[in-house]
């Protein structure tokens, strides 16, 4: 149950909780705008870290979101099932399985994200890539703890519209 008076209306909790602050909520829809419409990333490197940084935020609302422009893109349940400690990741690429390593230790760890790592980072990705990864994991981190901690638990919202 939300934690504040959410105002009811489409989309849910999740979606009306920004009514609360109209200017602060339309700047958040331009950031998930952008992590999922304008990122330069094959769409299931994005959804690995994305759904790894779900879980770990324990965000109801992250973790069973599914964007119908994703499931389109051929991204099914098979592949949310692999991210995770008990997927077993055989069903993910390597550049996959990175980004849900770079997710766990951004939302986890971030300050073993090294030198080191930045490099093998770079063996995958290039230096755009790896921006455009962190922005849209700061998006995911952000607004899941966001919504964790408020107590949003629910959505009725099928995809993201570009903005």
């Amino acid at each position: 149950m939300a934690r504040l008076a959410v105002p009811a209306g489409e989309g849910g909790d999740a979606v009306q909780i920004w009514s609360l602050r109209p200017e602060m909520g339309a700047a958040l829809n331009r950031f998930v705008d952008a992590a999922y419409n304008r990122s330069v990333l094959p769409v299931r490197v994005r959804e690995a870290a994305r759904m790894r940084i779900a879980q770990l935020n324990d965000c109801a609302v992250c973790r069973t979101f599914r964007a119908d422009s994703v499931r389109a893109l051929g991204v099914d349940e098979d592949f949310y099932a692999e991210v995770g400690p008990d997927g077993g990741g055989d069903g993910l690429s390597d550049q996959e399985r990175l980004a849900i390593e770079f997710a766990e230790r951004f939302a986890v760890d971030h300050l073993s994200i090294d030198d080191a790592f930045v490099e093998r980072l770079r063996g995958t990705f290039t230096d755009p890539e790896i921006l455009d990864l962190t922005i849209c994991m700061a998006a995911f981190l952000g607004i899941g703890r966001t919504l964790r901690t408020l107590g949003i638990t629910e959505t009725t919202v099928t995809d993201v519209v570009a903005g």
